[in-house]
């Protein structure tokens, strides 16, 4: 395997001779400045150095040696504190005195702890109830960011051939807006019940939970002829974890504990660019 250790920060050399002890590789060649690359780096020595790099800040990921970013055909996205960096349910609900109650509500969801999505996503929508639909827009206008490292990554990938899922519990709202401004091939979100210019408490059709977005990736494979195995997942939260375990490979992207852990790649301190480095 090849060991990639990465920083948002240039890698001090202190730490090649410890890193390269502990990952029992070969040697080391520098990316750049805040990357390293370690080959012949056992798996088995996750653990430590997985430990070493909490410690110091330093994400890490054990990649096959000859893996090319050209040999995947599809990078599938979650949005909220994903692709972009707010929870855009709570931020609306901001809007209406109630985002500290949506809030804990979202938190316990994207944590695993409650386990119903659809549930969590319809008490937290009925919160909004006559809402004016036009704090969607101040809600994209004022507060929504890209992630670190987002437009350098879809760059990036759209470079090496890959075609680009956003894929959300959130609303077409969003999506929508970020599909064209972006340059995305797919999008796939809920849509908000508005009658008369105000939020009705409710969400139009199918909810997109976990299984829906699991099954929209698989979809979109098959519609672009390609494996699952050929595509890459990142998402933060537990809706995340069935889209991220149908892929070949699946990145935490400043994540829940539950998703690091199942994730094959975690990105804690570097942009979602770090996926470039990979390969």
């Amino acid at each position: 395997m090849n060991l990639i250790i990465q920083s948002n920060s240039p890698i001090d050399a202190l730490h090649h001779p410890q890193l390269l002890a502990l990952a029992h590789g070969s040697h080391i060649t520098p990316i750049d400045a805040c990357a390293l690359r370690i080959l012949d780096a056992p798996s088995s020595q996750r653990d430590q150095v997985g430990a070493y790099c909490a410690a110091h800040r330093l994400d890490y990921a054990f990649v096959e040696a000859g893996r090319a970013l050209a040999g995947f055909g599809l990078v599938a996205m979650d949005m909220d504190s994903t692709l972009v960096t707010i929870e855009c349910i709570d931020e609306i609900a901001d809007f209406c005195g109630l985002k500290s109650e949506v809030a804990a509500i979202t938190e316990a969801s994207m944590r695993g702890e409650i386990r119903d999505f659809n549930e969590s996503l319809t008490r937290r929508v009925a919160l909004l109830k006559g809402l004016d639909a036009t704090v969607l827009e101040r809600v994209y206008q004022e507060r929504m960011q890209l992630s670190p490292g987002a437009e350098n990554m879809l760059k990036g990938v759209k470079a090496a051939g890959l075609k680009t899922l956003l894929v959300s519990g959130g609303f077409t709202f969003f999506t929508d807006r970020l599909k064209a401004r972006l340059g995305l091939d797919f999008a796939h979100a809920n849509t908000l019940e508005i009658v008369n210019g105000k939020l009705t408490g409710r969400v139009q059709g199918e909810i997109v939970n976990a299984e829906v977005k699991a099954r929209t990736l698989t979809q979109t494979c098959a519609r672009i002829g390609i494996a699952p195995a050929q595509a890459i997942a990142m998402g933060d939260g537990s809706n995340d974890l069935k889209m991220m375990a149908a892929a070949g490979l699946s990145i935490a992207f400043r994540a829940k504990p539950i998703v690091r852990e199942a994730a094959s790649v975690a990105f804690n301190f570097v942009g979602l660019d770090g996926l470039l480095r990979l390969f």
